[in-house]
């Protein structure tokens, strides 16, 4: 798309949603521009923060607190304010602040003074010219007096978001690169932000941002509306200094340490712990919706999803009641979904799940992102834009029963089929158009599974006290092989659900430990 057309969509932009009339005064070109002239130069780490800074310890980071009365905008007729993010502990650098206004172009320079420090001694060694490490959108998500936190923009090329009612859970990021390769992964990082200053009034906002990494520059437009769930019109262009072999294109990160599909940890007293529960996948050119559930597997693990035409895909959290996790203080039930839909078409690919061992529930250990199928070579440059939702399960538009739980027993046990070697699958769904079957309607199950896996049995019913139709599922595999099944439930030939799908490789969860 020429310079000019995008200044036109710019305009529409501004007359729809109530922008100020500076949209034209700066746009997406004008960081597309920077970004490709970045990339014709060798990569230049950003310098880090102060060792002391970065030597905090994330709880002792959490003590240098911005003051809300220094928010930008606080003073004036925006929905919108921003507070300033601190150096220090994984935020090891600072990234460059720019405002948008009437008036042009301005840099936001540091000041100290915006945050409370936990002493003075630590206070009096920030030094004056130190830079923010990224920033923090608020808006009235909860009544007109009261500004919410719905949006970060911190840390490499992460950013968090959440919908009215939520607590912060899954991440954004602007790319992945290499991500679960033996190489290693990169994390090129936002290195510049321009936040423009919306209407009076506007429930929309729009930021821009430069980024920067060994293999590749990016310039990003963010039009975001916060409400019931955050939205965002995506825009990016990647200039690309090397070849790279695993480009991932909208990548989400989250957390799964356990599940209701999982062994609990010795020790551990709460049902599950997890941000996200499964990956949902749309493929636009057969309408199929596929559901994993994602596991904490003993080894790296790489999934690939392979999609003609990609309608949609993204990270979901489905547990939402406080009894499926019992956790007072993190309040798991209250994190968003993410999903992301194309804006145009991306080609043939597959999304990819990473699924990474984990010990605690701290680390990040999911992740999923678009792959196309083709090869990424240096001096090339790709543009691409999506929609992208944070909120409640249902920002996926997913019009079919879905899987609610799924539950794993040894296949070899009373009750579980008495097949030695066997495991028993439990996958409740839930929804239209199930929720209008009468009990003895002729629901049936498909199910097939993967190289080296016996499907011995499997046969639905529906479970009055929960409301749920039940697949059950008696599958033998391979000892040294995956156990992959695929499963959905169909009345008259016509599917009823969602594609539930599951990868159990051998050394992980009941399979590592055969009693």
């Amino acid at each position: 798309m020429k310079g000019s057309a995008l200044s036109i969509t710019g305009l529409l932009a501004g007359l729809l949603f109530g922008l100020p009339a500076i949209a034209n005064a700066f746009d997406f070109e004008n960081v597309a521009a920077q970004a490709e002239v970045l990339a014709q130069k060798d990569y230049k780490a950003p310098p880090l923060a102060p060792e002391f800074l970065r030597a905090l310890k994330y709880p002792d980071y959490q003590t240098i607190r911005f003051k809300p009365e220094a928010s930008i905008w606080r003073l004036g007729r925006s929905q919108f304010q921003v507070m300033m993010i601190p150096q220090g502990s994984f935020y090891s650098h600072a990234v460059k602040l720019n405002v948008i206004d009437s008036e042009g172009v301005h840099p936001l320079e540091f000041d100290k003074t915006v945050f409370d420090y936990p002493n003075p001694e630590l206070a009096k060694r920030i030094p004056a010219d130190l830079g923010y490490a990224g920033f923090k959108l608020t808006f009235p998500l909860a009544g007109k007096n009261i500004q919410n936190q719905f949006l970060v923009f911190g840390g490499a090329s992460y950013f968090r978001a959440v919908g009215a009612g939520q607590r912060f859970g899954l991440s954004g990021r602007g790319v992945a690169v290499d991500t679960g390769l033996p190489s290693g992964e990169e994390f090129p990082s936002f290195t510049e932000f321009w936040l423009e200053r919306p209407a009076a009034g506007s429930d929309t906002m729009v930021v821009y941002g430069l980024l920067d990494g060994p293999s590749l520059t990016g310039a990003y437009r963010f039009v975001i509306r916060p409400g019931a769930s955050t939205r965002m019109q995506v825009t990016a262009q990647l200039f690309f200094r090397n070849d790279i072999r695993q480009l991932g294109l909208a990548p989400l990160t989250s957390m799964f340490y356990y599940g209701d599909n999982t062994i609990r940890p010795r020790g551990e007293w709460r049902p599950q712990v997890h941000d996200s529960d499964g990956l949902l996948v749309h493929d636009g050119a057969s309408g199929e919706w596929l559901w994993r559930p994602l596991l904490n597997p003993s080894q790296l693990q790489l999934s690939f999803h392979q999609v003609k035409q990609l309608a949609g895909f993204g990270l979901v959290q489905r547990d939402q009641k406080f009894h499926q996790f019992e956790d007072s203080e993190a309040r798991y039930d209250l994190r968003p979904s993410a999903w992301v839909q194309p804006k145009d078409n991306w080609g043939a690919g597959s999304v990819v799940l990473v699924e990474i061992p984990t010990n605690a529930e701290s680390n990040d250990n999911i992740v999923a992102f678009w792959k196309s199928d083709q090869a990424v070579k240096a001096g090339e440059q790709r543009r691409f834009e999506y929609a992208l939702a944070f909120g409640r399960p249902e920002v996926t538009g997913h019009p079919s029963g879905r899987t609610m739980q799924t539950f794993l027993g040894d296949g070899n046990r009373p009750g579980g089929g008495e097949g030695a070697g066997a495991y028993r699958f439990i996958v409740d769904f839930q929804g239209k158009p199930l929720d209008g079957l009468r009990p003895d309607a002729a629901v049936v199950s498909q199910v097939t599974g993967g190289e080296g896996v016996e499907v011995i049995e499997h046969f639905v019913e529906y479970i009055e006290a929960s409301n749920v139709w039940r697949l059950s599922i008696l599958a033998r595999p391979d000892v040294a092989k995956p156990l992959t099944l695929r499963g959905f439930l169909s009345l008259d030939d016509q599917p009823l659900t969602e594609t539930w799908t599951y990868s159990l490789a051998p050394s992980t969860g009941l399979r590592a430990n055969p009693e």
